[in-house]
Protein backbone atom coordinates (compact mmCIF):
# COMPACT_ATOMS: atom_id res chain seq x y z
CA UNK A 1 0.00 0.00 0.00
CA UNK A 2 2.98 2.42 0.69
CA UNK A 3 4.80 1.58 -2.48
CA UNK A 4 1.34 2.48 -4.52
CA UNK A 5 1.11 5.42 -2.30
CA UNK A 6 4.76 6.65 -3.42
CA UNK A 7 4.22 5.83 -7.35
CA UNK A 8 1.47 8.05 -7.07
CA UNK A 9 3.22 11.09 -5.80
CA UNK A 10 5.83 10.38 -8.21
CA UNK A 11 3.38 10.23 -11.13
CA UNK A 12 1.68 13.39 -10.39
CA UNK A 13 4.93 15.12 -9.61
CA UNK A 14 6.30 13.62 -13.05
CA UNK A 15 3.37 15.42 -14.72
CA UNK A 16 3.51 18.60 -13.04
CA UNK A 17 7.20 18.68 -14.01
CA UNK A 18 6.65 17.63 -17.60
CA UNK A 19 3.64 19.85 -18.63
CA UNK A 20 4.60 23.02 -19.72
CA UNK A 21 2.78 26.47 -19.46
CA UNK A 22 0.72 27.63 -22.30
CA UNK A 23 3.04 29.86 -25.07
CA UNK A 24 2.71 33.44 -25.24
CA UNK A 25 3.49 35.71 -27.70
CA UNK A 26 5.35 38.80 -26.79
CA UNK A 27 3.72 41.79 -27.86
CA UNK A 28 4.56 45.32 -27.91
CA UNK A 29 2.67 48.47 -28.51
CA UNK A 30 4.20 51.96 -28.88
CA UNK A 31 2.33 54.55 -27.93
CA UNK A 32 3.12 58.00 -29.11
CA UNK A 33 -0.57 59.41 -27.73
CA UNK A 34 -3.55 59.74 -28.36
CA UNK A 35 -4.53 60.39 -32.43
CA UNK A 36 -5.20 64.22 -32.67
CA UNK A 37 -9.35 65.13 -33.22
CA UNK A 38 -8.26 68.05 -35.56
CA UNK A 39 -7.47 67.23 -38.30
CA UNK A 40 -4.73 70.04 -38.82
CA UNK A 41 -4.16 70.51 -35.28
CA UNK A 42 -6.22 72.79 -32.86
CA UNK A 43 -5.18 76.13 -31.78
CA UNK A 44 -2.61 76.12 -29.24
CA UNK A 45 -4.89 78.63 -26.93
CA UNK A 46 -8.19 77.60 -24.71
CA UNK A 47 -10.95 76.48 -25.60
CA UNK A 48 -8.63 74.48 -28.04
CA UNK A 49 -10.86 74.78 -31.61
CA UNK A 50 -9.89 72.58 -34.42
CA UNK A 51 -7.71 75.18 -36.32
CA UNK A 52 -8.12 75.32 -40.36
CA UNK A 53 -6.00 73.78 -43.45
CA UNK A 54 -3.55 76.79 -43.74
CA UNK A 55 -3.09 77.95 -40.03
CA UNK A 56 -0.25 75.85 -39.00
CA UNK A 57 3.17 75.55 -41.33
CA UNK A 58 4.98 72.26 -42.27
CA UNK A 59 7.06 71.83 -38.91
CA UNK A 60 3.77 71.10 -37.13
CA UNK A 61 3.51 67.73 -38.79
CA UNK A 62 4.99 64.21 -38.73
CA UNK A 63 4.09 61.99 -41.62
CA UNK A 64 0.39 64.09 -41.98
CA UNK A 65 -0.23 63.47 -37.81
CA UNK A 66 -0.49 67.05 -35.81
CA UNK A 67 2.64 66.78 -33.26
CA UNK A 68 0.62 69.09 -30.91
CA UNK A 69 0.11 72.46 -29.37
CA UNK A 70 -1.35 73.69 -26.06
CA UNK A 71 -0.91 73.07 -22.20
CA UNK A 72 -0.39 69.60 -23.27
CA UNK A 73 2.51 70.21 -25.34
CA UNK A 74 5.89 68.45 -24.53
CA UNK A 75 7.97 69.36 -27.69
CA UNK A 76 11.65 70.94 -27.35
CA UNK A 77 11.14 74.55 -24.94
CA UNK A 78 12.68 76.03 -27.95
CA UNK A 79 10.26 74.63 -30.44
CA UNK A 80 8.74 77.58 -32.53
CA UNK A 81 7.19 77.14 -36.08
CA UNK A 82 5.69 79.10 -37.89
CA UNK A 83 1.52 79.94 -38.37
CA UNK A 84 -0.83 81.88 -40.72
CA UNK A 85 -2.58 84.26 -38.02
CA UNK A 86 -5.00 85.03 -41.49
CA UNK A 87 -6.69 81.67 -40.21
CA UNK A 88 -6.67 82.76 -36.73
CA UNK A 89 -10.64 83.34 -35.23
CA UNK A 90 -8.60 85.83 -32.28
CA UNK A 91 -7.68 88.13 -35.20
CA UNK A 92 -10.86 88.03 -37.08
CA UNK A 93 -10.94 84.39 -39.28
CA UNK A 94 -14.88 83.88 -39.80
CA UNK A 95 -14.23 81.14 -42.63
CA UNK A 96 -14.90 77.76 -42.56
CA UNK A 97 -13.04 75.06 -40.14
CA UNK A 98 -12.45 71.13 -40.05
CA UNK A 99 -15.14 69.53 -36.96
CA UNK A 100 -13.10 67.29 -34.38
CA UNK A 101 -12.99 63.80 -35.69
CA UNK A 102 -12.82 64.42 -39.36
CA UNK A 103 -9.91 63.31 -41.48
CA UNK A 104 -7.18 65.25 -43.54
CA UNK A 105 -7.06 64.41 -46.90
CA UNK A 106 -3.23 64.78 -47.70
CA UNK A 107 -3.60 63.93 -50.80
CA UNK A 108 -5.23 67.41 -51.60
CA UNK A 109 -2.72 69.27 -50.11
CA UNK A 110 0.42 67.58 -51.73
CA UNK A 111 2.44 70.72 -52.08
CA UNK A 112 1.59 72.15 -48.52
CA UNK A 113 5.34 72.57 -47.91
CA UNK A 114 6.11 74.63 -50.95
CA UNK A 115 2.32 76.96 -50.64
CA UNK A 116 2.19 77.90 -46.76
CA UNK A 117 3.31 81.32 -46.38
CA UNK A 118 3.48 81.91 -42.22
CA UNK A 119 3.54 85.02 -40.59
CA UNK A 120 4.18 84.54 -37.32
CA UNK A 121 5.76 82.12 -35.02
CA UNK A 122 4.32 80.32 -32.20
CA UNK A 123 5.86 77.97 -29.58
CA UNK A 124 3.20 75.15 -28.87
CA UNK A 125 2.17 77.06 -25.70
CA UNK A 126 -0.20 79.81 -26.61
CA UNK A 127 3.05 82.44 -26.89
CA UNK A 128 3.43 84.24 -30.19
CA UNK A 129 6.96 85.93 -31.85
CA UNK A 130 5.69 87.81 -34.68
CA UNK A 131 7.45 87.75 -38.18
CA UNK A 132 10.14 85.06 -39.56
CA UNK A 133 12.33 83.41 -37.60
Amino acid sequence: MRLLKYVSLLAVASCLLFVSPPKSDAQIAVQIGPQPVCPYGYYDYAPYACAPYGYYGPEWFSGGVFIGAGPWFHGPHDFHGHVDNHFDVQRGYHGPTPQRGEHANWDQHKNFSHEFHGNEMRDGRGHAEGGHR
